[in-house]
C-alpha cells in the first residue's frame, strides 16, 4: 500500500522543521518527504491542504481496562479512542486484574493489541508482584515478554528497602523505573489539601505527600547512580505540585537520570473546579490549587517537564456517580489530549512546536532504547521511519460529550468544553487507522 499526503504543513519538533511537505510512505515507511521518488505511484491520496501533519502522538499513561475491567472499557474501544486523538504509541500501566506482572499476561496483551491494527500498546510491567511492595518481579522476563519499563502504578511501595533494591536490580540490565510519587500514609484522601477540602469535610492529600516521597526516591538514586557498572532511568509520573516540580528541577540540574509527566488535568483544573463535589474531578494525583497549576505549566513551556500525558482512566457510570470520597478516581481524556495541549499553548503564548513536542518528541524520548528498532523513529518524522502520523485540522473546533467520545468512559471534568483542534487522520505503520471523513459518513 502506498499513500501519498499532500500539501500538508509538516511540523516535527524532533528535527525543527516546519515547512509545506508532501509525505510519500510505502510498506509501512516514509519513503520521501518533500522530494517525492519519481517512480511512485500512490494507491491512496490524503489532501492534508491547511493541515498540520505531525508525528503519531506519544502518551505515556492510558488505561485500557484489559484484561479484567472490561465493564469500564475494553482493548478495541479504547485504542479506537486513542487513534480518533491522534495517538499512534502509548503505555499500559500494570495494574490491570490480573496485574501484568507475568510474561505470559504481557504477551497475550500485545497479541491482541497487533491483531486489532490501531495505536502500538507498550505494557508496563509491575515492579513488584501483584504490585504489593513485597517482592520484586522477573524483570528479564517480563522484558523479553514486551515491557519496556517497570513501575507500580498507583500502589506506593512502603519499605524503601525494597524499592532501593528494585532501584538496585533495574539499575543492573539498564531498565527503566516508573513511579508516581506519593507516600502511602499521606496519600489516602480524595482531594488535595486545602481550603476547599476543609470546607467541603473531604480528607485531603497535601503537597508533602509528593515531597516526601520525591525526596526519598531521590536520595535512594543517589546511593544507586554512585555503583560502578550502573544505568538506570527513573520516571515521574504525574508530578502535581509546584513543590514537587522544584524538587525535580533539582534533580535535574545535579544530574541525577530523571524524567517526568502531567497529566492535562493538572494542567489545565485546579480544586476549585470541583465545585459542589463533581465526582468527575475525583483524580489522582488530585487537581491542587492555582499556584500549582501556574507552576506545572511554566515547566511544561520550559522543558523541566518532558511529557504530557492524557492519564485515560475510564471509569464505569456505576462508579462514577457516587457521592465523591465514594467514586472511583479517573476520566476518559485521551481524546482530548491534543486538544487541551494545543489550548494550553494558545492560553500561554506557548510555540506550536513545543506543544507537540511535549506529546511527541519528549514521551517518545522517556521511552528510549525501550521502544528497540522503532526508538529512532517514533515521535519523529524521519525517512526511512516507521510512518507513525496525524494529519490535524486547526480550525476544527468540536464540542466534547458521550456523541463525540469513541472511548466507553464518557466520564470527564471537560464534558460540555470546545476544543480547538481535531484530527482528520491518523496512520500507524503506513495503514489509515482513523479517518474524520469516513466516520462522519457512517
Amino acid at each position: 500500500m502506498k499513500t501519498l499526503i499532500q500539501g500538508g504543513r509538516l511540523i516535527d519538533p524532533a528535527s525543527g522543521t516546519d515547512r509545506l511537505a508532501d509525505i510519500a510512505i510505502a510498506a509501512g515507511r516514509i519513503v520521501g518527504i518533500g522530494q517525492i521518488p519519481a517512480d511512485f505511484t500512490p494507491n491512496r491520496v490524503i489532501d492534508a491542504s491547511g493541515c498540520i501533519v505531525a508525528p503519531g502522538l506519544v502518551d505515556l499513561s492510558m488505561r485500557l481496562r484489559e484484561p479484567g475491567q472490561e465493564h469500564a472499557g475494553m482493548l478495541a474501544s479504547e485504542t479506537a479512542a486513542a487513534v480518533a486523538g491522534g495517538v499512534t504509541s502509548l503505555v499500559c500501566p500494570p495494574d490491570t486484574e490480573p496485574v501484568l506482572d507475568e510474561p505470559g499476561l504481557v504477551q497475550m496483551l500485545k497479541y491482541r493489541a497487533e491483531k486489532l491494527h490501531q495505536s502500538r500498546v507498550f505494557p508496563l510491567g509491575a515492579l513488584t508482584r501483584g504490585l504489593k511492595g513485597e517482592v520484586l518481579t522477573e524483570m528479564v522476563e517480563l522484558t523479553d515478554s514486551g515491557c519496556v519499563a517497570f513501575g507500580q502504578a498507583e500502589v506506593p511501595i512502603v519499605n524503601t528497602q525494597v524499592l532501593q533494591r528494585a532501584l538496585q536490580y533495574a539499575a543492573t540490565f539498564g531498565y527503566s523505573v516508573w513511579l508516581r510519587p506519593q507516600d502511602f500514609w499521606l496519600g489516602k484522601g480524595v482531594a488535595a489539601s486545602g481550603p476547599l477540602a476543609t470546607r467541603l469535610g473531604l480528607a485531603g492529600i497535601p503537597v508533602a505527600a509528593e515531597v516526601i516521597a520525591l525526596q526519598t526516591v531521590f536520595e535512594l538514586l543517589r546511593g544507586v547512580c554512585k555503583a560502578p557498572g550502573t544505568q538506570v532511568q527513573l520516571h515521574l509520573c504525574r508530578i502535581s505540585s509546584a513543590a514537587g516540580l522544584e524538587l525535580v528541577r533539582q534533580a535535574k540540574a545535579e544530574g541525577l537520570p530523571v524524567t517526568c509527566d502531567i497529566s492535562v488535568h493538572n494542567l489545565h483544573l485546579t480544586d476549585i473546579d470541583i465545585g459542589y463535589f463533581d465526582s468527575r474531578l475525583r483524580l489522582q494525583p488530585p487537581v491542587r490549587q492555582q499556584r500549582d497549576r501556574e507552576a506545572l505549566r511554566r515547566g511544561l513551556a520550559d522543558g523541566t517537564i518532558d511529557a504530557l500525558v492524557s492519564d485515560h482512566n475510564p471509569v464505569d457510570a456505576d462508579a462514577k456517580i457516587l457521592p465523591f470520597a465514594e467514586a472511583e478516581a479517573g476520566a476518559t481524556a485521551v481524546e482530548l489530549l491534543l486538544g487541551l495541549a494545543w489550548k494550553w499553548a494558545e492560553q500561554d503564548g506557548v510555540p506550536l512546536a513545543r506543544a507537540l513536542a511535549v506529546l511527541t518528541q519528549g514521551p517518545a524520548a522517556v521511552l528510549g532504547r525501550s521502544l528497540g528498532t522503532l526508538a529512532s523513529s517514533i515521535g519523529r518524522v524521519v525517512e526511512g521511519g516507521v510512518a507513525d502520523l496525524c494529519v490535524i485540522d486547526p480550525k476544527a473546533y468540536w464540542t466534547i460529550g458521550d456523541a463525540t467520545l469513541r472511548s466507553r468512559g464518557k466520564h470527564t471534568p471537560f464534558d460540555g468544553h470546545e476544543l480547538p483542534v481535531s484530527v482528520r487522520a491518523t496512520l500507524v505503520g503506513g495503514q489509515v487507522a482513523y479517518d474524520a471523513q469516513a466516520v462522519s459518513r457512517s
